[in-house]
């Protein structure tokens, strides 16, 4: 199955000039989700992982159901101010502005080995982002996977020293 052909494009979202790479055609489709979990996980074969850090919001569908593939924790990113505890904050650039993601102070126990997962790598912002705040709680990235990397924003290159795999590329 090729999951690239299950993904719509939609222009001018979610602004002019932005053609948005939009999942939930791959997801409502029961055998290509299930193919993109598995493929994901067999990314990771081989790597010890404690924790899944998933990104908000679509990271969320495939984070949860790779902690319990690969029997590891799950901890969320969010957007400032939805997590109920204690959490640390990294600032990041985006191709139109910037923004905030933040993760509880304890969800991270110094030397776990993380999984950060993500539906789409564009510029790469959000990732390194996911990166610092796992490693000021002390966690090692064991791996980086996407489901997609939009390989003309050259996102990949601000991970470069951590072990990043995509699934599809555009």
């Amino acid at each position: 199955m090729d999951l690239k052909d299950l993904i719509r494009d939609v222009p001018d979202f979610p602004k002019k000039g932005i053609i948005f790479k939009d999942i939930t055609t791959l997801l409502k489709d029961k055998d290509a989700f299930r193919e993109a979990v598995d493929k994901l996980a067999e990314e990771c074969n081989g790597k010890k992982i404690d924790t899944v850090v998933a990104v908000e919001a679509r990271g969320f569908i495939f984070g949860g159901v790779l902690a319990y593939k690969l029997g590891a924790g799950f901890v969320p990113l969010r957007k400032p101010g939805k997590l109920p505890s204690k959490t640390i904050k990294e600032t990041y650039e985006l191709e139109y502005g910037t923004d905030t993601l933040e993760i509880h102070e304890d969800a991270i126990k110094p030397g776990d080995n993380v999984l950060v997962i993500d539906d789409l790598l564009a510029t790469g912002g959000t990732s390194l982002a996911t990166v610092k705040l796992v490693e000021k709680l002390g966690g090692n990235i064991s791996k980086i996977v996407f489901l997609i990397d939009l390989t003309f924003l050259k996102g990949a290159e601000k991970l470069e020293g951590y072990d990043v795999s995509s699934l599809i590329e555009y």
